[in-house]
């Protein structure tokens, strides 16, 4: 049964993704129209999850978040971060991958909303143009994301966090805004099968600016993970946690 879930909530997913991108090519003609679309998406999206795969999407320390442009530097395990977060954050702005934007019809939307795309191969130059382009998206208030990681990883795998976001912290001088979560016991990455459940997303406190970077990098990676860990069952193995319903069958 929780295979079939997930294989029905798979399908109405990619059905819903493909009629809103489709359907809603008019709001092209905004960044304040792509993202109220991405949103709309977004909510039904954690909808199906809940409707047919029973996952719900826990918020916590939501009254953390600062007015105003900050970076919110958030643990990366599933797609369903990715998703959620926006539902949240209402003038959101993603650090990415550049090849998403080769995505046919899903690359224009991202383009249209000015998500920064980053060329991973130019190094230092793909480093001085995130500093760039996150100038501008805090010039005008937004609420910058970046996964310090950089990729989607198990609940608890060993960190990764790379030193990018702290070049952003000190270059950017807005408080840091970190998030925990648990989302990978119920959505694992690279995979199609979900598990019911509650995944939780916590904000935590905000990292004031001014810090010095390598203080500030310490600080993140030990708040960041200590409350991931404490989201995880008791006992997970490192990189092979399980939801609890799961580990108590």
């Amino acid at each position: 049964m929780p295979l079939l879930r997930s294989l029905a909530f798979n399908v109405a997913f990619y059905v819903v993704t493909a009629v809103m991108m489709i359907g809603g090519l008019f709001c092209l003609v905004s960044r304040r129209g792509v993202l109220r679309l991405a949103q709309t998406w977004a909510r039904v999206t954690l909808r199906l999850l809940h409707w047919i795969v029973g996952i719900r999407v826990e918020f916590r320390g939501l009254e953390h978040i600062p007015p105003g442009g900050i970076v919110v530097a958030a643990k990366h395990q599933s797609a369903l971060e990715t998703i959620a977060l926006t539902t949240v954050l209402p003038d959101f702005t993603y650090i990415l991958k550049r090849e998403l934007m080769w995505l046919p019809l899903f690359g224009w939307y991202l383009a249209r909303s000015e998500m920064v795309a980053i060329d991973r191969s130019k190094g230092s130059r793909a480093l001085a143009f995130m500093n760039e382009e996150a100038a501008a998206a805090m010039a005008q208030g937004r609420q910058l994301i970046i996964f310090p990681e950089g990729t989607r990883r198990p609940p608890g795998a060993p960190p990764a966090y790379k030193y990018g976001v702290a070049h952003l912290y000190g270059r950017l001088g807005v408080p840091c805004q970190p998030v925990a979560l648990n989302t990978g016991l119920f959505w694992p990455r690279k995979s199609l099968r979900c598990h019911p459940g509650t995944a939780i997303i916590a904000f935590l406190p905000p990292i004031p600016p001014g810090l010095d970077r390598d203080a500030f990098f310490g600080l993140l990676q030990e708040r960041i993970e200590s409350a991931s860990a404490a989201l995880l069952p008791p006992g997970a193995a490192a990189g092979r946690a399980e939801p609890a319903d799961r580990m108590a069958g």
